[in-house]
C-alpha cells in the first residue's frame, strides 16, 4: 500500500501488540483491516447512526441475557483495564459459589478475550468440572463468523488452562410471541450447542493466529487489493480509505451480482468503461457501463396508470429485539409513524402526518389514523413493496380493522417498478433506491438539511425518544425530527412523480 505524506511511512514497535477477539476476526475478513485497527484506527469510518443502533441493541441484549443465570457475576473492570479484569476474572474463577461470570477476561496464546458468558458445570458433589463457553448474540441464527468466534474464544480458554466442556450461541428466538407480563428468557432466547464445529475449527485459529501474529510485527500493512472480501461478513470500515485513489467508475461499482465483477476482473478490467461490448451484462449492469440517459417510450403510459387524488405514503418501523407489547415477536416491525401527501388533480396538496410518541402498542391509533386520510379514493403511491406488507400485518392484527386494510392494498401503486423498468440516470449509479434517484432528478429536495436522513437513523431516535429519553425538550427535538423526515419521504414521491412526467413529456 502507498502511503501518503501525511501518514507514517512505518511502524516503530514497541512491543509486540496483543491480539484480541475482535481483532482476530478482522484479520479473518482482511490482514490489512487487523493492521490498520492496530496502527492507525484513525483512518477508520465511523460507524452511522443505523449501525451505531445495532451495537447498542447488541449490548441491551447481552445485559438481559445474563438473568438467565441468576447468581452471576460481572467482571465490571473495562476492556482497558486488562491487569484489574484479569484479576476479577480469576478470583470468580476460584470462588466456587460463583456459577456463572460475565464478561470474563481470560489471556491465552497472547491473545486476550471478553467471555460473554462462562457458566460452572460441577460434579453432584460441588466440584467445578469445567466451564460452558456462551457467547450472546442479538442475531436469529447462527453464522459462520459466530463459529469463528467461539472457535478463538475455546482455543484462549484451553490455552488459559480451563476446561471448556462445551460452545453454544445464545441468540433471539423469534419464533417467541410475547404474551403480556414478565418476558419468558427461557422462550425469548435460543441456546445452540455448537461444541462439534467449534472443535472442527481449532487447528485452523492455531495457524491463524500464527500468521496474524507475523504480520502484525511487521512495519507496513500488506498490499491487499480491495475486493467482495472487504464487505463480508461485515462492510470493513477502512473501505472508504482503501478505495479512495480508486476511479470514479471502478469496476468494483458495477451493481449486480459480483460473479460477473470478478470475472471481469479476473480480465484485467480496472473500469467499467474498460467492460468489453460483448461482455454479458444484466440489464442494469448495461445502463451503468452505456453512462447515458434513457427514457422509455412507455414511461409516459405507466405514469397515468395512477388515479387521483393520489396519496403517496411512507411508514416507518421500529423493529426491537425484545418484544413490549402483547402479541408481538422479536423483531417484528411495528409501524410507528405515517406521512401522506395527497395530490389532486388539480395540482393542490395536502399533507397528514401521524407519530405515536407513547410507550404502548402503537398499531391501533395508527391504524384509525391511517384509515380516515386514505379514505376510499384515489391510488396510494409508494417506493417498495414495504408499505404492503406493513398494511397486511396490521390487517392480521386488528381483527376489527382487517376489510378496510385488506381493500387499501388493493390501491397501492408502487413508483419503484416505474422508474427501474422506465428510466435511468447516470446518477444513479445503478440503484434505484430513493437515495439515490431523488438527487439526479429533484436535486433541490434532499436530505443533507435534516437532522435524521436515513431510516435505520429513525427507528433508533425513535426508540431512545419512547423508551430512553426523559428530558422532554430532547423528546420534543427528537419528535420533529421523525416529522421532518418522514414528511420528506411522501414530498419526494410526489417531486419524483412530477420530474418523470416532465421526462416523459420530453420525448
Amino acid at each position: 500500500m502507498t502511503q501518503e505524506s501525511s501518514e507514517p511511512s512505518s511502524i516503530v514497535l514497541q512491543k509486540p501488540p496483543r491480539l484480541s477477539k475482535s481483532k482476530f476476526l478482522s484479520g479473518l475478513q482482511c490482514h490489512k483491516r487487523l493492521h490498520l485497527e492496530i496502527y492507525q484506527p484513525q483512518l477508520a469510518t465511523p460507524p452511522d447512526a443505523g449501525t451505531q443502533a445495532i451495537l447498542d441493541m447488541g449490548t441491551e441484549v447481552g445485559e438481559l441475557a445474563r438473568k438467565r443465570f441468576p447468581g452471576g457475576r460481572l467482571v465490571t473492570a473495562g476492556y482497558r483495564q486488562t491487569e484489574a479484569a484479569l484479576k476479577q476474572t480469576a478470583e470468580f474463577l476460584a470462588d466456587p459459589a460463583v456459577p456463572a461470570i460475565f464478561e470474563a477476561a481470560v489471556m491465552g496464546d497472547g491473545v486476550l478475550i471478553r467471555a460473554d458468558i462462562l457458566e460452572r458445570v460441577c460434579a453432584s458433589d460441588g466440584e467445578t468440572l469445567g466451564w460452558r463457553l456462551i457467547e450472546v448474540k442479538s442475531s436469529t441464527r447462527v453464522k459462520e463468523v459466530h463459529l469463528d468466534d467461539l472457535a478463538l474464544q475455546h482455543h484462549v480458554l484451553v490455552s488459559a488452562g480451563l476446561s471448556v466442556i462445551g460452545s453454544h450461541l445464545m441468540h433471539i428466538n423469534t419464533g417467541y410471541t410475547y404474551p403480556g407480563g414478565e418476558i419468558d428468557l427461557a422462550q425469548l432466547f435460543a441456546i445452540q450447542d455448537l461444541s462439534a464445529a467449534v472443535l472442527e475449527r481449532r487447528e485452523a485459529v492455531v495457524e491463524r493466529l500464527v500468521a496474524m501474529k507475523a504480520m502484525v510485527l511487521i512495519p507496513e500493512p500488506p498490499a491487499i487489493e480491495p475486493d467482495q472480501h472487504c464487505l463480508a461478513p461485515y462492510e470493513c470500515p477502512f473501505w472508504a480509505y482503501c478505495t479512495k485513489q480508486k476511479p470514479e467508475r471502478w469496476i468494483f461499482h458495477l451493481p449486480g451480482t459480483k460473479h460477473v465483477v470478478n470475472q471481469l476482473a479476473g480480465q484485467g478490467v480496472t473500469t467499467i468503461d474498460e467492460i468489453p461490448d460483448g461482455a454479458r451484462l444484466s440489464p442494469v449492469q448495461r445502463l451503468v457501463k452505456d453512462n447515458a440517459e434513457w427514457v422509455s417510450e412507455k414511461l409516459g403510459a405507466a405514469l397515468q396508470t395512477v388515479r387521483f387524488p393520489v396519496h403517496h405514503l411512507d411508514f416507518e418501523t421500529v423493529m426491537m429485539a425484545v418484544p413490549r407489547f402483547a402479541g408481538t415477536r422479536p423483531y417484528q416491525a411495528l409501524p410507528v409513524q405515517w406521512s401522506n401527501h395527497i395530490e389532486q388533480e388539480s395540482g393542490e396538496l395536502v399533507h397528514h402526518e401521524f407519530l405515536h410518541a407513547e410507550g404502548t402498542d402503537p398499531r391501533k391509533s395508527l391504524a384509525g389514523a391511517l384509515l380516515d386520510s386514505l379514505g376510499s379514493q384515489g391510488s396510494i403511491c409508494v417506493y417498495s413493496p414495504y408499505e404492503k406488507s406493513v398494511i397486511e400485518q396490521l390487517a392480521e392484527a386488528l381483527p376489527e380493522r382487517r376489510a378496510a386494510l385488506r381493500a387499501l392494498v388493493k390501491r397501492l401503486w408502487d413508483l419503484h417498478p416505474v422508474v427501474r423498468d422506465h428510466y435511468y440516470h447516470p446518477e444513479f449509479d445503478g440503484s434505484y433506491s430513493l437515495k439515490e434517484v431523488l438527487p439526479a432528478l429533484v436535486p433541490s429536495l434532499g436530505y443533507g438539511d435534516l437532522g435524521i436522513r436515513e431510516g435505520g437513523h429513525a427507528a433508533s431516535e425513535y426508540y431512545r425518544m419512547v423508551f430512553v429519553e426523559t428530558d422532554w425538550i430532547e423528546r420534543a427535538r427528537i419528535q420533529e425530527a421523525l416529522l421532518a423526515y418522514c414528511k420528506r419521504d411522501t414530498l419526494a414521491l410526489v417531486e419524483l412523480r412530477r420530474a418523470l412526467k416532465e421526462k416523459a413529456g420530453s420525448r
